[in-house]
């Protein structure tokens, strides 16, 4: 999602008038979805003041999308070593998230709900039991090093889906197949490993990863 919505008013003004030709150039060529995260928290702005600005903001960018017929996927960055260094935190939790897109009001803004940060929040199967399949844009699906913390596991240190276990992959997907989830899930570990490996060599791994864990849909 290009729009800089982040920052201070003259970016996000600026940005958002380049959205309709591009949110244009994504409907010809059939995109449905487009995602972003949120900043768990704010240096200057009260939890108040950030939702209010987040719902201003992301309500004028989810409109042009909606002319589109685009849906609008937020991600909330539960992460507690990522939220720490703010003074004021902000939405961090599917509960949150649920009443940011509310606000927003446009019908076509949903979650993109990612494991980590699913299991960073303390959210649950039976909070995934709460949505319905559309309510959700995108999966993102990892698993976490083992015999550390979860208050000190840091952001961009993951695995991919299954490694340690420290993440429950299995529960996770059946609970989104019980809503009838039907969009895309990829994983999203973050993983040096990974990156050593080389090109094929990774996908692979990763395939074989994720086809590992949707073997464990009940």
């Amino acid at each position: 999602m290009t729009v800089e919505f982040r920052r201070d008013e003259t970016p996000f003004t600026e940005t958002l008038k380049g959205l309709p030709k591009i949110a244009a150039g994504l409907q010809r060529a059939g995109v449905t979805r487009v995602g972003t995260w949120l900043t768990p928290g704010s240096g200057t702005l009260t939890y108040l003041q950030n939702f209010r600005q987040h719902a201003r903001r992301l309500g004028e960018v989810a409109k042009v999308l909606k002319d589109h017929q685009i849906r609008l996927g937020l991600e909330y960055v539960a992460t507690k070593t990522s939220r720490d260094p703010l003074k004021y935190p902000f939405v961090h939790t599917m509960a949150e998230m649920k009443d940011l897109i509310a606000e927003i009001g446009t019908g076509n803004v949903g979650i993109v709900l990612d494991s980590w940060h699913w299991w960073q929040a303390g959210d649950s199967v039976p909070d995934i039991l709460t949505l319905k399949g559309d309510q959700i844009i995108q999966v993102h699906l990892n698993d976490a090093p083992a015999g550390i913390a979860k208050e000190a596991q840091l952001d961009n240190h993951r695995e991919l889906p299954l490694a340690t276990g420290v993440i429950d992959a299995g529960a996770f997907l059946t609970a989104l197949n019980q809503i009838g989830y039907d969009g895309p899930v990829c994983a999203e570990p973050f993983s040096q490993s990974l990156k050593a490996m080389g090109a094929e060599p990774a996908c692979a791994a990763t395939i074989a990863a994720l086809k590992k864990a949707a073997a464990l849909i009940r």
